[in-house]
């Protein structure tokens, strides 16, 4: 009686797979290019919001 769910099975486990793989695939590529990005945004001169302001980057009016 098992033997006739193997197919089902092995067929199930295997899209997962593939599934999970290709998950993995994109979200590692996608993190390359996102930093390639941020690369070249830093490189003209923008920076992050969440990066510390320094005394001399603060505006006139906050000092």
């Amino acid at each position: 009686m098992q033997a006739d769910y193997f197919a089902f099975v092995a067929s199930a486990y295997g899209i997962s797979a593939f599934a999970i793989a290709g998950l993995f695939a994109w979200v590692f590529f996608d993190a390359r290019t996102q930093r390639r990005a941020l690369k070249e945004l830093e490189a003209r001169g923008i920076r992050r919001r969440s990066e510390a302001r320094t005394s001399r980057d603060a505006p006139e009016a906050a000092r």
